[in-house]
């Protein structure tokens, strides 16, 4: 995830581009870069690292004058986050500049081609194939050439797009990633978000997917695919600069729980091609992973708990035993790990202290590694045989959302890829999963939009001593990151059981009116589910159910209900947890706590 903004006007663009910028920063800080026009020349600068570099490189904008421009903060995808792969990009005449969010899937192939036709390219980007690609179909008109080009791209993107034969013009273009218009007097922008936009105006226009706009300073013209002009209504934004940059919502935790269907489908999407999924990132031979014995998933805190989730899929479709290890107990237990052995590595941040040196441990022991991670370049990143990034984008609330529901995706894709290629799934098989996998952003926004009461529940068990979460099998997984949700924002004690367990002890801690979240969507292990139910209910507790809206038996059982969309419970994880993370999240805003800045807590444990 990047953010990119544009601007033409009648002042200087390059200091209202580093300022949109500013308040893009979130969306990715690993490099920066502007290009702006004047007297039909495009000038480019770019760094490596964070915007504050860039603004002193241009001095504030000052250096770069001119009237219209284009800007980019990345989170790095393809290439590492150098100044060459940093955005702008110029096409090799120098008549166009480009910043592009998104991810274009085909780009190898594409790239091979414009090699082909004798275009050079400066760096290792997805994007700069789109820049080339613009210089080879441009006849004087911009927007068939724009039309053209998009409909070589598979992927997603939001573009802006400079031209020098139209100096006083931006372009943008917008598939499946955010793009917005802002209207302001004698001047207009576009941008990812309306947090660069608001400081200059708060009249905007939401661009569609497939929508193209062409800017200048006193006009904005929407077009489609065929070159039609569409008309669009503009939205007046109330909120404050500060509120925008939550996007509206009073905390970025907030923000990022109602990004996950996005978020996941951009894990998703890049890794689908003709119905199959494809791991460019995985060099794993068929006899390699046939001489596999044992996988396990190491990993710490949430990402612990996505592998715990994970677990499931994996050892069902792929029949190799797999065992979740704490990184920081792993590091210290002399582990039985061999050449024989799958180790996959979760990270958020990829740099993680005990992760990197449980990693470094399985290493030594012959293990080939596997690391699902979210930024590009980390020490984790690095260390791995083989990295596959969640692109999540960067996550600003301390307690992970869709960091977690995205690594619990791609786990769930490799033990589809996995399987089929150790000759464990079917044809029938193969295509059923994939028709599941297709479906989880849909099956994660329902879970978000059935569950508006959870801000209401929130309000009863808010003050609790202790709450219990409960479940069997995925469901006890799931229950052990909506605890830790739970105890982490709101510090409330919050404990996940085995619902199983309960009877050996736990029990005991069971008196009036003790809170038990009880997760009940595991369909084949339902009354044994409904039985711990029943026994929790005999000693005083009051049981919040998560469950489908048609089971009857537990809608009969439990005093309050949470819901998610009926999905089999192999891929249910990353549904679940949102009813989950809702509650969380509106339990600590009862208690006044500091939702994304949670006390004692850091994003990246970069130490032991």
């Amino acid at each position: 995830m990047c953010g990119i903004v544009g601007f033409a006007g009648l002042r200087d663009a390059a200091p209202v581009l580093l300022d949109g910028l500013k308040k893009l920063e979130y969306r990715g800080y690993d490099s920066a870069g502007l290009a702006v026009m004047k007297d039909g020349t495009i000038s480019v600068t770019k760094v490596s690292g964070r915007i504050a570099s860039l603004c002193e490189r241009t001095d504030e904008g000052r250096s770069m004058p001119g009237f219209t421009g284009i800007g980019h903060t990345r989170w790095a995808t393809h290439g590492a986050p150098t100044e060459e792969n940093a955005h702008p990009h110029l096409s090799n005449d120098g008549r166009f500049a480009i910043v592009h969010n998104g991810i274009i899937e085909n780009y190898i192939q594409l790239r091979e081609e414009l090699i082909g036709q004798g275009y050079h390219f400066d760096s290792e980007t997805d994007t700069e194939v789109i820049v080339h690609l613009l210089e080879m179909y441009y006849r004087g008109n911009m927007r068939k050439t724009l039309i053209k080009v998009v409909n070589r791209l598979k992927g997603s993107y939001a573009l802006g797009v400079l031209c020098s034969d139209e100096p006083e013009k931006i372009y943008a273009a917008r598939e499946a990633s955010p793009l917005i218009i802002g209207l302001g007097l004698d001047e207009n922008y576009f941008a990812s978000d309306v947090t660069a936009l608001v400081a200059n105006t708060r009249n905007v226009i939401y661009m569609d997917d497939g929508d193209f706009a062409e800017l200048s300073g006193d006009s904005v013209v929407i077009f489609d695919g065929t070159g039609r002009t569409v008309s669009k209504e503009s939205t007046r934004i109330s909120w404050d600069v500060q509120a925008a940059e939550k996007g509206g919502f009073d905390h970025f935790m907030l923000k990022e729980i109602m990004e996950q269907p996005g978020a996941v489908k951009a894990t998703i999407a890049p890794r689908i091609s003709e119905g199959r999924i494809v791991f460019d990132e995985i060099d794993i031979s068929s006899a390699e992973l046939a001489d596999i014995r044992k996988t396990v998933i190491t990993a710490c805190g949430s990402a612990y708990y996505a592998g715990c989730a994970g677990k499931y899929a994996l050892e069902k479709l792929t029949g190799i035993p797999v065992e979740t290890a704490l990184a920081s107990e792993l590091r210290y237990s002399d582990p039985l790990i061999d050449e024989h052995t799958l180790v996959i590595v979760i990270s958020q941040s990829g740099e993680t202290a005990d992760t990197i040196a449980a990693m470094k441990e399985c290493r030594a022991r012959g293990a080939r590694v596997l690391a699902i991670v979210n930024v590009v370049g980390s020490t984790v990143a690095k260390l791995a045989d083989h990295t596959v990034y969640t692109w999540a984008g960067p996550e600003i609330a301390v307690a992970t959302t869709k960091g977690y529901t995205t690594q619990v995706t791609v786990l769930y894709m490799l033990a589809v890829f996995f399987g089929e290629k150790l000759g464990r799934v079917s044809k029938k098989e193969y295509d059923k999963y994939m028709m599941m996998i297709a479906r989880l952003p849909r099956h994660i926004q329902q879970a978000i939009d059935m569950n508006p009461l959870a801000a209401a529940l929130a309000k009863k068990y808010h003050s609790s001593k202790a709450l219990f979460f409960i479940g069997r099998n995925t469901d006890y997984a799931i229950a052990l990151e909506g605890a830790l949700k739970m105890k982490e924002i709101s510090y409330l004690h919050a404990e996940a059981y085995a619902a199983g367990e309960l009877k050996h002890g736990t029990i005991a801690l069971i008196e009036e009116h003790t809170p038990v979240i009880a997760l009940c969507c595991n369909q084949k292990i339902m009354e044994k589910t409904l039985s711990n139910i029943v026994e929790v209910k005999a000693r005083g507790a009051e049981v919040l159910a998560l469950t489908f809206r048609d089971n009857q038996k537990i809608l009969s059982e439990a005093d309050d209900l949470l819901f998610i969309p009926k999905v089999d419970s192999i891929f249910s994880a990353v549904i679940e947890i949102l009813p989950l993370q809702l509650l969380a999240y509106y339990v600590a805003r009862e208690n006044g706590c500091d939702i994304d800045k949670p006390k004692n807590l850091a994003k990246s444990v970069t130490v032991e």
